[in-house]
């Protein structure tokens, strides 16, 4: 037995290496796509149950589900894209923040 360790990525071939690398890829982007979820549940759960006691908070849960609406095939629509642009530009012009 030896007392140095052995890389095996870097006795397999390039394509393996390849194959290797990509699938720790996805697992990461996995780990973290579920990692979002559950983050996204909590705020969601948190916005639901806490009412608004301002109208910037009521703002903020708009931006939030407007910004939702963005990311969907609906909201990509040019028109949609510059309506929405506009009605953040108009939340963040009336609530004076940046």
């Amino acid at each position: 037995m030896t007392e140095e360790s052995i890389t095996l990525d870097e006795r397999r071939g390039m394509m393996a290496q390849r194959a290797t690398e990509i699938r720790r890829r996805l697992f990461h982007v996995e780990v973290d796509r579920a990692a979002l979820k559950e983050r996204r549940g909590e705020l969601e759960k948190f916005l639901l149950t806490a009412p608004g006691t301002s109208w910037g908070e009521a703002a903020e849960k708009a931006r939030y589900l407007i910004t939702l609406l963005a990311g969907t095939r609906a909201g990509r629509n040019p028109l949609r894209q510059k309506l929405i642009d506009a009605v953040l530009n108009d939340f963040r012009r009336l609530s004076d923040g940046p």
